[in-house]
């Protein structure tokens, strides 16, 4: 197994470059550009922040039988005496960049994976679905200590190079590890502001640990001149916590067992999660960037499926 790491962990506490890579398949048919239904988060009031592919204007050119009457150019109508119309090709290229969380505060799950587990399946998935559309795509991968900033490109070889870095970095994530200072997010972001000048779909999957003002400030610069999809992941553990039990919480070599059957324990952890995730969520909305949520308890791909509106059930 690719890095020692056990069958078992493969997939919920850890990833590999073979685990990644082996989700190009459950890729297929979905798609990250919009395209989607009008149920998607890509699409509606939120459709109208990301940005389709455009026209480019290639040329003028005689009326010809079929053409739509909305492109005729007056002007050189008139002028020429004959009908001309002003023809277009489909821009194709849209490039793609990723930023994605391994920090420490995303080696946390009580349900099927880690939070690191499901950010990096998730670009993984966007990672190929972008490929496969025949578009360029880059990352930038961030964890406490570093930042590696890979430029878009449209060639497996690119993707193999994203995936490459996700799961360095997932193996470089332990119970002992030392988060880093609270604007690590923002310099990600600083970085793919480097990497976007304009006209790229950016995804940020993280759980916004430490974001704040500098944080929606980014946010909306790179929301500028890019189209910008916040993914926030999370473990449902708020939601757990009113049924009570016990729980062992632990720091590396230190473990501690909480009674969540006590009130005076209960409540400030539920009040402590629940309000964390309403102030990313208000920040996301703040900064104009529509944003999607992904848990640990559910599958990647079946999450990603429904976000983009696609049927629950559904496979290619």
């Amino acid at each position: 197994m690719e890095g020692g790491q056990r069958p078992e962990t493969v997939g919920t506490v850890r990833v590999t470059v073979e685990h990644l890579a082996a989700l190009e398949s459950r890729a297929r048919g979905l798609n990250l550009l919009p395209r989607q239904s009008r149920r998607s988060v890509l699409a509606g009031r939120h459709g109208s922040r990301v940005r389709g592919r455009g026209l480019d204007f290639e040329e003028i050119r005689g009326y010809l039988p079929g053409d739509d009457v909305r492109t005729l150019d007056w002007k050189v109508t008139l002028r020429t005496g004959k009908p001309q119309v002003r023809a277009y090709t489909e821009e194709r290229d849209r490039p793609a960049l990723l930023v994605v969380d391994q920090r420490v505060s995303m080696f946390f799950g009580t349900r099927r994976a880690m939070k690191s587990v499901i950010a990096a399946e998730w670009a993984a998935l966007a990672s190929w679905m972008v490929l496969r559309a025949g578009d360029r795509v880059g990352a930038v991968v961030f964890n406490d200590r570093r930042i590696e900033r890979i430029r878009p490109h449209r060639s497996r070889a690119r993707v193999g190079a994203i995936l490459g870095a996700i799961a360095a970095m997932n193996a470089e994530l332990s119970a002992d590890s030392q988060p880093g200072g609270d604007g690590q997010l923002d310099q990600a972001l600083q970085g793919a502001l480097q990497l976007a000048a304009h006209d790229h779909l950016v995804c940020v999957v993280s759980d916004f640990a430490g974001a704040g003002e500098r944080t929606e400030s980014l946010l909306r610069q790179l929301s500028r001149h890019n189209s910008v999809v916040g993914v926030l992941v999370f473990d449902p553990a708020a939601q757990e916590l009113a049924r009570g039990g016990r729980i062992v919480v632990s720091g590396g070599d230190l473990e501690i067992e909480v009674d969540l059957g006590k009130g005076a324990v209960r409540s400030p952890l539920e009040a402590t999660f629940r309000g964390r995730l309403e102030g990313v969520g208000a920040l996301l909305r703040k900064s104009g960037v529509p944003w999607m949520a992904m848990d640990t308890s559910g599958d990647t791909v079946d999450q990603f499926r429904h976000f983009l509106g696609r049927a629950a059930g559904q496979r290619r």
